[in-house]
């Protein structure tokens, strides 16, 4: 969970054959049979629960629960779009859930129904609360946090010095960007533009009513083609003229902020994850030279828009995606893989495993 602060931190550095071990007496194996994207893991007490994207929810949202990350109950749906408040009207993605003053916050992304010139993509953030992680959730306003101006999704919340700070992904959507690559795109006849999407900090009010100050921009794709290649695969190999920066995903080891992303068409084979790193919660962040941490390897693709929880007996970092299998076909499923952050400062995450 973005709440956690990393102090030290054990992992097992040897890759995984199958699955991995989560703490002591408790295995599990991937994939897990949980139908999410966009998995996001809240540890609260001796529990864990698990939202995302999908899962069989209508118009909003459900939750797994596990004593052990192993043994999993759907709880159910826990939010829905035509609450009391409800500002959305579909494309409910990427929920993260918080514990905050013994309350829950739910942040997600949907498609605001006040479109009044008629965009495609008309997505916002908006934060619904409930007493219990099984909910139910209620939208805390009857409106998106804030409007930047353009369609925003996926977000996370870091909470630090009494400072609530809200990341968020700026969407490809009516966003084309010159490039090396948009240029090569274009010589080719493949594309006349590259659209991109970018990730942003905004410092949050501390009741989530709204934003203080104007967004900064914190990581974006790379301009140079040969720059960070793994970041332009969705062009290169022709799935699609967008660039990705999603899912973004902050904690924190010492004295360094590490920003987890995910890049390339969340849809295709080549979704992947890299890092950054910063001294400051809004930025500059500096990607790092061992990216991408996570991508494709034959037998599992689209591994992408990661959250990081502590397995239960709080040795062992893990990373909770989701990815797609040759046996699970388009639908993507949640696997947990362990990572860690190595003295020397680079993050490694030991996946995708899958069991045989």
């Amino acid at each position: 969970m973005t709440l956690l602060v990393v102090s030290c931190m054990t992992a097992n550095t040897a890759r995984a054959q199958q699955g991995a071990a989560v703490g002591a007496g408790s295995t599990y194996s991937n994939p897990l049979s949980i139908a999410f994207g966009d998995p996001f893991v809240l540890k609260d007490g001796d529990m864990y629960f698990m939202y995302g994207t999908g899962g069989g929810a209508k118009d909003g949202f459900s939750v797994y629960s596990s004593p052990d990350l192993k043994s999993w109950k759907d709880e159910g749906q826990v939010y829905f779009g035509n609450n009391k408040n409800g500002w959305g009207t579909g494309a409910y993605w990427a929920p993260e859930v918080y514990k905050r003053n013994g309350k829950y916050y739910m942040f997600y992304s949907a498609q605001w129904r006040h479109n009044p010139t008629k965009e495609e993509e008309n997505f916002k953030i908006g934060v619904a609360v409930a007493d219990k992680p099984t909910g139910p959730f209620v939208d805390m306003q009857d409106k998106p946090i804030f409007d930047p101006g353009y369609p925003i999704i996926d977000a996370n919340v870091w909470f630090e010095n009494g400072k609530t700070y809200l990341y968020y992904s700026r969407c490809c959507y009516k966003h084309p960007v010159k490039s090396e690559v948009s240029e090569w795109a274009r010589k080719k006849g493949w594309y006349k533009e590259i659209e991109e999407s970018w990730v942003y900090g905004v410092e949050m009010k501390n009741d989530f009513s709204g934003v203080i100050g104007e967004p900064v921009l914190l990581l974006r794709p790379p301009v140079k083609m040969d720059i960070a290649e793994w970041e332009s695969r969705s062009v290169t190999s022709r799935e699609v003229n967008r660039r990705w920066t999603e899912g973004s995903f902050i904690f924190k080891k010492e004295d360094t902020y590490y920003m987890m992303y995910s890049a390339n068409n969340f849809d295709g084979q080549n979704y992947a994850v890299g890092y950054a790193t910063s001294k400051s919660p809004l930025g500059p962040f500096v990607k790092a030279a061992n990216n991408p941490v996570l991508q494709k390897n034959g037998r599992v693709t689209g591994t992408g828009h990661n959250s990081i929880t502590m397995s239960p007996d709080g040795k062992d970092m893990l990373c909770v995606y989701h990815g797609r299998t040759k046996a699970t076909g388009h639908e993507r499923l949640v696997f947990i893989d362990k990572m860690e952050v190595r003295k020397d400062g680079k993050l490694v995450v030991y996946g995708p495993t899958m069991k045989d």
